[in-house]
């Protein structure tokens, strides 16, 4: 089959397009062919050696779907012919794979490969931003950086449909249309024309908010925390930009006794039954139109170099996935 492994760190150019044999599916694993890849910034992440990778020689990628060509032993719930998708560490950059069984999720009627695969990693992150570490209903009110990108424009649509009033961050004109149309914020700030700290206070008439989500990192951090209300949590997710850098705690409470977290999607997966639920609660939301999941890009998986360099100058919006 064909795959991209990672030798080394390094950008875009160590991601090389080749051959490798696949054994057959071990104890409590089926083997997948693979449909559809997600594309994320935590394949780059893994690929500069920002999060560190176990070990080298690598297949990267951490969300597809695709459908069940072979079980192994002690597999029970699955047959050949299911449509499948999942959230694992690693080895999605693939035409096959195989997988442990219990990470699978079933695809409901009228959600397609490439649909799964766009939203199962950003899908799941923004239902524990949302449903799990603040948990979003009516009559607050959030800001959602980089609200036109994949993360950003699936947790704005769900976050509007709890009730939320949705302030969205992003970095051009094209963007802003692309965040308040698809994206489903009330306002939206291009951050490089305008202080975002400035505008939230100015639309919120000084009350500010009560949680912001941040994927940027680094250039939104200081910005972010005044444009929390006292008692507000900064949720930080992704490092777009690169990681924040260390800050005393003591400025959180210099800011309004705000309260700072970094959760991990992976730290969810690990609790019993939230792969399955949370799962279920996507689907569903995707299924009844309130969240609609944009795919923009669909990329041969052999080019996959040139997709992360689009992916790292940020000039995409919604998703892109890697076609085998």
């Amino acid at each position: 089959m064909k795959t991209i492994r990672i030798h080394a760190h390094g950008g875009p150019d160590v991601l090389t397009y080749e051959n490798l044999e696949l054994p057959p599916p071990a104890r409590g694993e089926v083997r997948l062919r693979i449909r559809a890849i997600g594309l994320n910034f935590i394949d780059v992440y893994y690929r500069t050696g920002l999060y560190p990778a176990p070990s080298f020689p690598f297949i990267p990628g951490d969300e597809a779907a695709g459908e069940v060509i072979g079980i192994g032993e002690n597999v029970r719930g699955f047959r050949i012919g299911d449509r499948v998708a999942y959230v694992s560490n690693f080895g999605s950059y693939a035409e096959e794979r195989n997988i442990r069984a219990d990470e699978l999720v079933k695809l409901p009627v009228g959600v397609k490969f490439e649909t799964a695969a766009a939203m199962m990693l950003k899908g799941l992150t923004a239902h524990y931003l949302l449903r799990k570490t603040f948990k979003v209903g009516k009559g607050h009110i959030i800001l959602n950086h980089a609200a036109a990108g994949g993360v950003g424009l699936i947790l704005g649509q769900w976050a509007r449909s709890l009730g939320a009033t949705v302030i969205g961050t992003v970095g051009s004109d094209e963007k802003m249309a692309i965040a308040r149309k698809i994206g489903g914020c009330h306002h939206v700030i291009n951050y490089r024309k305008e202080d975002f700290a400035k505008r939230v206070a100015e639309i919120t008439e000084g009350k500010r908010c009560h949680v912001v989500y941040d994927g940027v990192g680094k250039d939104t951090f200081e910005g972010s925390l005044d444009c929390l209300r006292p008692l507000g949590m900064f949720v930080s997710y992704g490092n777009a930009s690169g990681p924040v850098e260390p800050f005393s705690l003591r400025l959180l409470a210099q800011k309004g006794s705000l309260f700072a977290t970094r959760p991990t999607l992976f730290t969810h997966l690990a609790q019993p039954g939230y792969r399955q639920k949370a799962a279920a609660e996507l689907f569903d939301a995707v299924l009844k139109k309130a969240v609609s999941i944009k795919v923009n890009s669909m990329v041969p998986l052999k080019d996959a170099a040139r997709a992360h360099r689009d992916l790292e100058s940020r000039t995409t919006t919604g998703a892109t996935v890697l076609i085998p």
